[in-house]
């Protein structure tokens, strides 16, 4: 049940981490749309495993198989259907782990709904699964890309190393310039070495990832239960170890007042129509669930990763109380890998909701 995202772009996703191998099928894809597969896979390139001294050393091509819904280089409309396959699990690193519940894993409560789990990698509940998002993400951005609207994220903190909230103030051109997706180099150096002790401790550690949406049009989202900001909320937090959202000012607007927090409008007449826009943008481009013109800026928070290499203390499905110490491959720190995946899940919800809104206008 609930493995499609979306209502009109749709992502129905399939697979397992120590499985044949992840994809997926997206339906609802407007026709006609170049598809650049070498943009896909630069995209699942982003995400993919023992890409750097700070994320996990399992290693993975992740090449994409594009298997249907796309001829002469455009999309058909027709359902896009794809696979990578895993080619490098280390499956017998986690046979310590079949009778246990792993402390704040999803073990215990996937036992528990279905009376079965894959404790290989979490099965289902692995990072792993989020390439079928980063897909997905993918052609929804090639689907935006002649609409001018761009999706752009990354690292803002890590642990207590954090960026100025105003992404104005940094050359996010320079994202892609170090291991840890960060905009700004010194601080970089410093989440990276910092993720790095954690990770020679054994330890993990957690952050924020900062996400601006611009050019979008206004009008975007429905104004009660489908408001735009819920909408990204609901896919960011549907997303592996996130524990928070918050758009515009978010939590810093509560202890502010009206006066500070209004976007004043203002207009500018160029002779052929009025141009309306905001003096400031603390409603972070949506007002009363609908984008208003503005860039649409949020955060979101991931806790640390759950899979500690020391030794903890558990109980097995008999509750019978335990130690263990995981083996394997892990990421010590997911901030770098999970930028791309919030922009993917950022896009298919802006693509999804454009389409919902030009239905509605016809």
């Amino acid at each position: 049940m609930h493995n499609t995202f979306g209502n009109l772009f749709t992502l129905t996703t399939f697979g397992e981490s120590h499985g044949a191998g992840v994809g997926g099928v997206v339906d609802g894809m407007p026709a006609g749309i170049a598809i650049d597969p070498a943009f896909i896979q630069q995209e699942l390139n982003r995400r993919r495993p023992g890409q750097s001294s700070i994320t996990t050393a399992r290693r993975e091509a992740d090449e994409v198989e594009l298997l249907s819904g796309i001829f002469d280089g455009q999309s058909t409309g027709a359902p896009i259907g794809f696979l990578v396959r895993n080619q490098n699990q280390h499956s017998q690193d986690y046979d310590n782990l079949r009778t246990l519940f792993r402390p704040s894993h999803a073990d215990f409560t996937y036992y528990n709904k279905y009376g079965t789990r894959d404790h290989r990698g979490g099965g289902r509940t692995s990072a792993r699964i989020t390439i079928s998002r980063v897909v997905g993400g993918a052609l929804a951005k090639l689907a935006l890309k002649p609409l001018g609207i761009g999706i752009t994220a990354y690292t803002s903190q890590v642990g207590n190393i954090v960026l100025d909230r105003d992404y104005h103030k940094y050359d996010l051109s320079l994202i892609e310039k170090n291991a840890v997706r960060c905009p700004d180099p010194e601080k970089a150096k410093m989440m990276e070495a910092l993720i790095a002790q954690v990770k020679a401790e054994g330890d993990t550690i957690g952050g924020v990832i900062t996400c601006v949406i611009s050019h979008c049009p206004i009008g975007i989202g429905e104004p009660e239960f489908s408001k735009l900001h819920a909408q990204l909320g609901a896919a960011m937090l549907s997303i592996n170890a996130v524990k928070g959202f918050e758009y515009g000012e978010g939590f810093d607007g509560a202890s502010q007042r009206g006066s500070e927090q209004n976007d004043r409008f203002c207009s500018a007449d160029n002779g052929q129509d009025v141009s309306i826009s905001t003096h400031t943008n603390h409603s972070g481009g949506i007002q009363g669930g609908i984008s208003n013109g503005q860039d649409i800026y949020f955060r979101v928070a991931f806790k640390p990763v759950a899979t500690l290499l020391r030794q903890q203390d558990t109980v097995d499905t008999s509750g019978k109380p335990t130690t263990f110490t995981a083996q394997g491959r892990h990421d010590p720190c997911v901030l770098p890998r999970a930028v791309p995946i919030v922009e993917a899940m950022a896009a298919m919800t802006i693509l999804d909701n454009y389409l919902l809104n030009k239905a509605v206008k016809i």
